[in-house]
């Protein structure tokens, strides 16, 4: 028999332990989350420097109805927490060869602009979005909103009509072959193959599945949260808080406890706190490590390889740049190799891409009068021992010498402040080991499988959500943990 009680603990308060604990909350239970930070949010942070704002961690919000059904859940109305609004422009590219492209949001527009500054036609850019919208429909419900690891997931009627349609999944050809096969100009099939970075994997090794990416931003829209990115971990926490969640913040948790087979507390703070439901946020391998020292390891799914991380330099800068948008990618001339460095060599690149997002183009606030804060990022491996003191200056200049020869003119006088994040602060500052941002990488056909599963197989009412675990990294995905998770934890409780 399950317990009586309902009392529920939340380990993290990133937004999957957010989102998680209004669920537990909206289902009858007293909720605590314990949280290691001064306060919430996790990866989805803020810090202020020389009167410049920056989001710390995710930049790009789709799926923004993962977000609104929280606060249907809870009984109140979003717009009274958080307002957003569809961008019109999803991202503007640069290419080596001088081509600047810009990504319009509706498909048609999107279609035309890379008809006219590529060799692909129109039909080409509709015939592959129209190819990721179906793959979306045969697999977002199966892969992105069941457990992959309940025999009852794949007796459904959902699983019945995508193993119908396996071909069409393209689950064995990597997404480079598949999107080769639609696309003749090495522009557009770069463009196209950058979406694998968005889980950090490999296009030239991950499977064509990945090529549903690319519908989330082109159909459903890429969108923008008024306050900036913190709005969104904010608004959920002031949700929490209104439906009565505690917070326990500067207070880790320190060990999950257990009688036989069953979860019965979370020590923290030198205190037994009782729970009959204990959801885990944080990255898995720190799960088994820190509060789960005795339980057996699932060498399985922690020992795949992992994900690329980020080197980030957020720079206040002294003037406004009209050529960039929101979302700007400078492209590496040789997109095969880059990777190469990143999942073989565990290397960073002489010439990455470049990736800057710059929020103050949409709140003004976020900079001085007259002035920018600069996200700048490039994709590198994930902690393996680099001399990263040695790289991060490297990588600078690289990253300088990009935007300026693609600008036609210098930039760097105008940084007026900087702040680093490299892999080992990632992994310090957020928890996500070795600072890979995505837990394993996607570079298999059986990468999903691999994942942790959102539950214990052998502690019953334990259970998991976040990056590190299925189905994977990103806004969209670590709020479908959450609701994984407590799916099962409804069947288990018998909550429907």
């Amino acid at each position: 028999m399950m317990p009586t009680g309902k009392k529920a603990i939340v380990i993290g308060s990133g937004l999957s332990g957010l989102a998680s604990a209004i669920r537990l909350k909206a289902d009858g239970f007293e909720v605590d989350v314990f949280e290691s930070a001064p306060g919430p949010g996790g990866k989805a942070s803020e810090f202020r420097q020389d009167g410049f704002r920056f989001d710390a961690g995710p930049s790009l919000f789709t799926m923004p109805e993962l977000v609104d059904e929280l606060f249907h859940l809870a009984g109140r109305r979003r717009e009274d927490y958080l307002s957003y609004h569809r961008l019109p422009v999803t991202c503007q590219y640069f290419f080596p060869d001088g081509t600047r492209l810009t990504a319009w949001s509706t498909p048609d527009e999107f279609a035309r602009e890379l008809a006219a500054k590529t060799v692909d036609s129109v039909d080409s850019v509709h015939h592959f979005l129209n190819r990721s919208a179906e793959i979306y429909r045969l697999t977002a419900d199966l892969f992105m909103r069941k457990s992959l690891h309940k025999v009852s997931t794949f007796l459904s009627g959902t699983a019945f009509r995508a193993l119908l349609n396996l071909n069409r999944l393209d689950t064995s050809r990597t997404m480079v072959k598949a999107i080769k096969s639609i696309f003749r100009d090495p522009k557009t099939i770069q463009l196209f193959s950058r979406y694998a970075t968005y889980n950090g994997s490999n296009p030239y090794q991950a499977p064509a599945t990945l090529n549903i990416i690319p519908h989330l931003e082109h159909a459903k829209g890429a969108f923008f949260p008024e306050g900036g990115m913190i709005s969104i971990s904010q608004a959920l926490y002031n949700l929490a808080i209104d439906l009565g969640i505690r917070f326990h913040f500067n207070q880790p948790a320190d060990r999950i406890v257990s009688d036989q087979d069953r979860v019965t507390a979370v020590l923290a703070g030198g205190k037994y706190h009782q729970a009959s439901v204990i959801v885990s946020s944080i990255d898995i391998h720190y799960a088994y490590h820190r509060l789960l020292p005795d339980r057996p390891w699932p060498e399985k799914t922690l020992n795949q390889p992992k994900s690329s991380s980020a080197l980030i330099f957020y720079w206040g800068m002294n003037q406004e740049t009209p050529d960039l948008d929101l979302h700007t990618i400078f492209f590496s001339p040789d997109y095969e190799e880059e990777f190469r460095y990143l999942f073989d060599r565990f290397e960073v690149f002489d010439k990455p891409t470049v990736y800057v997002y710059i929020s103050s183009k949409q709140n003004s606030a976020d900079a001085p009068a007259g002035k920018e804060n600069w996200f700048t990022m490039i994709n590198v491996p994930h902690h393996r021992g680099q001399d990263w003191d040695k790289l991060i200056p490297r990588a600078r200049s690289a990253i300088l010498g990009t935007i300026e020869s693609a600008l036609g003119r210098k930039i760097r006088q105008n940084i007026l402040t900087e702040r680093v994040l490299d892999p080992r602060g990632i992994e310090s500052r957020t928890g996500s080991y070795l600072g890979a941002l995505y837990g394993n990488s996607s570079n298999n056909r059986f990468s999903a499988f691999l994942r942790h599963p959102n539950f214990s197989s052998d502690l019953k009412g334990l259970y998991f959500c976040g990056g590190s675990v299925h189905p994977g990294g990103g806004i969209p995905l670590v709020l479908l943990s959450a609701q994984i998770a407590h799916d099962l934890i409804r069947r288990d409780f018998d909550l429907s």
